[in-house]
């Protein structure tokens, strides 16, 4: 039997790990893209049939034509793209360096692109699918994670205008809209926060501080209730196999009530967001003037 093949990017731990492995078992030939050699190591060990890790870090061009190269000379298509490599970045705009703007955007949103384009036309030889692992972040944007929702907006435009312009080669287009999954992002996130209250000045600490503990308790919360990354894959193996899947999904415990918070009035909205986490008025004796 000629196995069905499949690229996913970001595989080393998640989402991605989750949606190799039950692919795999589920009889597709699977290339599971990783940045360095120990995520490489860590796949041939676990000696998941029918699975190869594959270097392809969404930011090297030449990884990407490398990992393309692979592809084209074991097999003649490629029924699936799975572009879920990603990384958060956390913290008040105000004070987040652009180079760390920039590293979200290129790894979150030019690097899905990027990859696309170079299997394009392996995807049009096998009539393949392609899905972005997107986020529920990518409807409603939320204070101290502007920069990573930034990048799953984008995320959303970019899948739709793949999924209308490759509508006349048969190739579909399938967006997920995670809501919080129990994935190592929550461990970043942690990190993050101790490393931002760290850097701040006196002045961004007293502006930021409270907000930072807010959302941070949030997060918490949200972890805590999370469901594991097996319920994204399970939802990604079901949409390479519908003969007619949506365009959208959106996945997980919290993921409707986020759809839903994206529906109100964008005042009404941020009035809610603001009051729940104590950001109606600035800390005492900080500068509303930006000064």
């Amino acid at each position: 039997m000629t196995h069905r093949r499949v690229l996913i990017t970001g595989t080393s731990t998640g989402i991605g790990s989750a949606a190799a492995r039950l692919l795999a078992e589920r009889g597709w030939r699977v290339y599971a893209g990783v940045r360095r050699e120990a995520d490489a190591e860590s796949w041939r060990s676990a000696g998941v049939p029918d699975l190869t890790p594959l270097f392809c870090d969404v930011t090297s061009p030449e990884q990407i034509r490398g990992a393309v190269k692979t592809l084209e000379n074991e097999g003649e298509g490629l029924e699936a793209l799975v572009n879920n490599a990603g990384v958060s970045a956390a913290g008040p705009l105000e004070y987040l360096e652009t180079d760390e703007l920039r590293r979200t955007l290129e790894v979150n949103v030019i690097g899905q692109q990027a990859v696309t384009r170079a299997c394009l036309p392996l995807l049009r030889r096998g009539r393949g699918r392609i899905v972005f692992v997107g986020s529920v972040s990518g409807r409603t944007s939320m204070p101290l994670v502007g920069a990573y929702c930034m990048s799953k907006f984008a995320l959303e435009a970019l899948a739709d205008a793949w999924r209308i312009e490759l509508r006349p080669w048969g190739v579909g287009v399938i967006l997920l809209e995670p809501g919080p999954i129990a994935t190592p992002i929550w461990d970043k996130v942690a990190a993050e926060r101790k490393r931002h209250l760290a850097e701040l000045e006196p002045e961004a600490l007293n502006r930021y501080g409270p907000l930072m503990e807010a959302v941070f308790r949030h997060v918490v919360e949200s972890a805590r209730r999370a469901r594991g990354p097996e319920e994204v894959a399970v939802v990604i193996e079901r949409v390479l196999t519908r003969r007619r899947p949506r365009a959208r999904y959106v996945v997980g415990r919290g993921a409707r009530s986020s759809v839903l918070t994206g529906k109100i009035p964008d005042r009404l909205r941020d009035w809610l967001i603001a009051r729940a986490l104590g950001h109606e008025a600035p800390p005492s004796g900080a500068s509303t003037r930006g000064e």
